[in-house]
């Protein structure tokens, strides 16, 4: 079987006063959790130029790896999240396996 690496990746809205607070509490919370996480590789997060958008590339070493989360993990995730940042949605989100030619 060939494992290929996956990017996640997430396109946020969230209002601009609330954008920092994301930011800290997305490192606070997200990112402790995900690096525990069995085939977690790494995470960017690009800011929009309209203080509004937040995009999260986050890499994983298989998309099995990356469905591979507990789905009661990540609800306990996703309303702890809620509480300390309200007023945001993802808008978009994707799966990207890079490319090995070069």
């Amino acid at each position: 079987m060939v494992v290929h690496t996956v990017i996640e990746w997430q396109r946020v809205r969230v209002r601009p006063e609330l954008r920092d607070s994301y930011v800290e509490k997305d490192a606070e919370i997200w990112t402790p959790e995900l690096e525990r996480a069995e085939g977690f590789l790494g995470k960017e997060v690009w800011l929009g130029e309209d203080g509004s958008e937040v995009v999260l590339l986050i890499r994983w070493r298989s998309r099995e790896d990356w469905e591979g989360m507990p789905k009661d993990r990540l609800a306990e995730l996703e309303e702890r999240f809620r509480r300390e940042v309200p007023d945001w949605e993802v808008v978009e989100c994707r799966a990207y396996v890079p490319s090995s030619a070069g």
